[in-house]
């Protein structure tokens, strides 16, 4: 999954970073809300935290242009324990949820996590399609055989992704953009050959090549 973290604490952003891409997140960061709204507007991303206290320009202001330019990605915001109204005028203006500081890593990332299924219209921590089964909590999957992988970060983002759009035909491009961050995009051959490995664990016809469209994850 694609994250955009908007945060003016640095220190904050060097202890939530790592923390994110062990869970399956691509981060991109954004220190300030010009920058934040441009990366939100320019780029396709499945989830957003969204500090409230921003230079340049108020979290608050950045939610608003999103909303009114018909951006739909699920934000959560945060915004100082005390500042109750803040909560309340996020919410307003159309964030999916918030919390306030300081915080749990864990519970931010459950609450990421909840953001994301009702995303894409699950309830559970796993997504299940054509016999096969992943668990989002531990970064597992299970085949048709009943055999148990753990996968690592980059496949785990890729398998996500397929999983999560079963029958829809997703270029190299695009799956690139969810897997790396802006600066660490890679050759699309890197792609296949992470194609491969799930087919080895998953089945040959588990992930239908489209030649010159890209990859679809089979919907039976």
């Amino acid at each position: 999954m694609k994250l955009l973290l908007v945060e003016d604490d640095l220190n904050l952003v060097q202890q939530l970073k790592p923390r994110l891409n062990r869970a399956g997140y691509t981060v991109e960061v954004a220190d300030n809300g010009v920058d934040g709204e441009f990366l939100g507007t320019e780029e396709a991303f499945d989830v957003v935290i969204l500090d409230l206290g921003l230079p340049q320009k108020s979290g608050l202001e950045v939610l608003r242009h999103w909303r009114q330019q018909n951006l739909n990605m699920p934000v959560i915001i945060l915004t100082a324990r005390d500042a109750w109204h803040e909560r309340v005028d996020g919410l307003k203006a159309g964030a999916d949820d918030y919390l306030g500081k300081p915080f749990h890593g864990e519970e931010l990332l459950a609450r990421l996590e909840v953001l994301i299924r009702r995303r894409f219209g699950n309830s559970a921590n796993q997504l299940c399609c054509s016999g096969i089964t992943l668990n989002t909590d531990r970064q597992q999957v299970t085949n048709c055989d009943g055999e148990t992988f753990e996968l690592t970060g980059i496949e785990y983002r890729l398998l996500h992704y397929l999983m999560s759009n079963p029958g829809k035909v997703i270029s190299k491009t695009e799956l690139s953009e969810r897997m790396y961050e802006e600066d660490q995009l890679k050759d699309s051959n890197v792609i296949e050959v992470y194609i491969n490995r799930l087919r080895k664990l998953l089945g040959k016809s588990t992930i239908e090549t489209r030649r010159g469209q890209g990859y679809c994850f089979k919907f039976q």
